[in-house]
């Protein structure tokens, strides 16, 4: 069965459960903090909790596809079994692996993460358009018939960031503000929203490029990295209703407790309703 357009589930979780996103980061000092050894074991208990504490509440996780990758076959078989569950709970599951290539290879990472066959099918993922925006189409088609979402990477919140985002591009373009164009050409029509979204970073002090993209605003920086959800309304105007605010560590750090984790995470989806009022 094809799923409604990502664009509208999502809408609809944002709506319903409140626009928070959570990764599920699972690095060895976050194991640490958590009594937890840098191993499998330590792995599986991590995302084992962080879905049971928050995929029946929260609107998306984001698990990061690299903390579970570096831990080899199995490690990924934990991924497995958490997008499964995350999903089955109720949560939207966006997969942080922010890929990018070119033709079959482009294709075939799209399948791993957008097709439902697939042990990793995901409601959305994270891509890289800096092959140039066209290299993304395997992506964008695939997610467009499944019913998925694709966000690609356009002003990030590392500050390394600008050196290509900024960056003027032969037809007098900064690049960021060129694959926000296409994505919104992309989202062209679409209602309540499209599924085709932006990295934006929340700790920007002037995005400076057109956010109306008609599609969802991945917005990572809130926390640890200095941003709050106070900022939100400045950078990102008229279009902070669709931003999905990303916050990671400052709710990850209350675990392994499971009301701690849930505590956390309510107070950012009320944090993000009091700067939006």
């Amino acid at each position: 069965m094809t799923l409604a357009p990502f664009g509208a589930r999502l809408r609809q979780a944002l709506d319903t459960r409140g626009q928070l996103c959570v990764g599920i980061d699972p690095h060895a000092s976050l194991l640490s903090a958590w009594g937890l050894g840098d191993d499998l074991a330590g792995l599986e208990t991590f995302s084992r909790t962080v879905v049971e504490a928050l995929a029946d509440r929260v609107a998306v996780l984001k698990p990061q596809a690299a903390f579970f990758e570096r831990f080899g076959s199995k490690g990924v078989a934990v991924l497995e079994k958490s997008v499964a569950e995350a999903r089955e709970a109720g949560a939207l599951v966006l997969m942080d692996a922010k890929r990018g290539d070119i033709g079959s290879t482009m294709a075939a990472y799209a399948e791993a993460f957008l097709s439902p066959g697939s042990p990793l099918f995901s409601d959305a993922v994270t891509v890289s358009p800096y092959l140039g925006f066209g290299s993304l189409r395997p992506a964008l088609d695939l997610a467009r018939e499944q019913g998925c979402g694709v966000f690609a990477l356009a002003l990030t919140s590392n500050p390394e960031g600008a050196e290509v985002q900024r960056a003027v591009g032969a037809a007098g373009e900064p690049v960021a503000a060129s694959v926000l164009r296409q994505l919104a050409a992309e989202n062209a029509d679409a209602a309540p929203l499209g599924s085709f979204g932006a990295v934006v970073g929340a700790t920007l002090a002037d995005a400076g490029v057109d956010l109306a993209i008609n599609g969802p605003l991945l917005a990572p920086g809130i926390g640890a990295q200095g941003a709050t959800m106070a900022d939100l309304p400045r950078v990102f105007g008229a279009s902070v209703l669709n931003v999905v605010p990303s916050v990671s560590r400052d709710v990850l750090k209350h675990g392994p407790s499971v009301p701690a984790l849930r505590e956390a995470a309510e107070r950012f989806v009320g944090e993000f309703a009091d700067a939006v009022k």
